[in-house]
């Protein structure tokens, strides 16, 4: 499928580009030759595969949830720039 210079300018307008004469030229190529591929994958008879999210087996990368001891709070708040009342301090919002 082979675009038009029209139809890339019209691109080049609603992504507010201002292009060269030589780009215009050369994003038609490019941009025809995308369609042109995807059009190649849309012709793939892909029927007798079902749909799946991935390829890849299913599997999580998280640590098991295991219950532990808290951090004390005085540790907690070791490398806080200022602590109020055993809290951190923070800035109002504005």
């Amino acid at each position: 499928m082979s675009l038009t210079r029209e139809e890339v300018d019209h691109i080049a307008a609603l992504a507010h580009l201002t292009l060269s004469e030589a780009q215009k030229a050369r994003y038609q190529e490019q941009l025809s030759a995308i369609l042109d591929y995807a059009a190649r994958i849309q012709a793939v008879d892909t029927s007798t595969i079902s749909p799946t999210a991935t390829v890849l087996p299913l599997r999580t990368i998280l640590r098991d949830d295991t219950m532990t001891s808290p951090l004390p709070r005085e540790e907690a708040l070791t490398n806080a720039p200022e602590a109020i009342e055993g809290c951190f301090a923070v800035p109002p919002l504005r």
